[in-house]
């Protein structure tokens, strides 16, 4: 059912992530239009109550305020430049992926042609769109992110204004989301170490997530030592890990498991050591990462 007090919005890009994005404005009644290049997967969205535009153009010019949620910076560019006159007066927040200096580009881009420009990011993955505790984070133009917050909220509870620089979001975005592969591929080497004794990888989900959550306990601790620069006082120390390095190599030949993907960070590791820190916090890591 439409909201009469809802802002009426657009969504561009209907990929997995932008159709949940649309679902959520439908779902608390915003009067929604969509497009997308493909056309028929705005399908479900128009049979849910969605309004499809023939053209990006139209699209644009349908709402006060234009959510793209494409590939990446570029890609919105190039989906929008055919819209380019209709996008002056409007609010203007992109959901995807990107560099922070996409994101620059694309504010630069915005603010040339009159539109408000806000960028964001999801911290979830599809199906958590619209709960309460999502996050997504915003940088850039701060009245877009006041007068539009209600419909902003509608896609996760959490959300967080980050600042007026626009790259912020994209910044976030790729410092936090640095942690994933490695994770993960943690989690696969595991499971084909556990597989390997003819035991079900779910046997090890709750272990591994007790293991995740002491990591997030650590690291208030661990930023407070990098944003302090100082590691002599450390709760686990790069030696440490690095003499568990036999130990990891021994592992995947006894599970017969390819565990070359760990040798970079070994190296990282020695390094730290030989830069005089093998008795400092593992934190000490990130000034082997910086250069000169």
């Amino acid at each position: 059912m439409t909201n009469t007090n809802a802002v009426p919005v657009t969504v561009l890009g209907l990929g997995l992530m932008g159709s949940a994005l649309a679902r959520a404005f439908l779902d608390a009644g915003h009067p929604t239009t969509v497009w997308n290049r493909t056309a028929a997967k705005a399908a479900p969205l128009v049979e849910a109550g969605a309004r499809q535009a023939a053209t990006v153009e139209e699209a644009v010019a349908a709402s006060p305020l234009v959510v793209t949620c494409l590939t990446d910076f570029d890609d919105t560019l190039q989906a929008l430049e055919p819209a380019a006159a209709a996008v002056a007066g409007r609010a203007l927040v992109t959901l995807n992926t990107g560099t922070p200096a996409g994101a620059r580009r694309m504010a630069d881009w915005a603010r040339e042609h009159g539109a408000r420009f806000l960028a964001g990011a999801v911290k979830n993955v599809p199906p958590a769109v619209g709960a309460p505790d999502t996050l997504l984070y915003y940088g850039g133009d701060r009245t877009v992110f006041d007068e539009h917050l209600a419909a902003l909220r509608v896609l996760g509870g959490d959300t967080v204004y980050l600042g007026d620089q626009p790259d912020l979001a994209a910044l976030y975005e790729l410092a936090v989301g640095a942690t994933l592969l490695p994770a993960l591929v943690g989690f696969f080497q595991g499971a084909a170490a556990v597989q390997a004794r003819g035991l079900p990888v779910s046997s090890m989900v709750r272990f591994e997530a007790k293991w995740l959550e002491m990591i997030a306990s650590e690291l208030p601790a661990l930023a407070d030592e990098i944003d302090r620069g100082d590691y002599t006082r450390p709760r686990s120390t790069v030696g440490l890990f690095l003499d568990a390095v036999r130990g990891d190599e021994e592992f995947g030949r006894e599970a017969n498991v390819d565990t070359s993907w760990n040798r970079p960070l070994h190296d990282l590791l020695e390094r730290a050591a030989a830069a005089g820190h093998r008795d400092h916090s593992i934190a000490a890591l990130v000034e082997v990462l910086r250069k000169p």
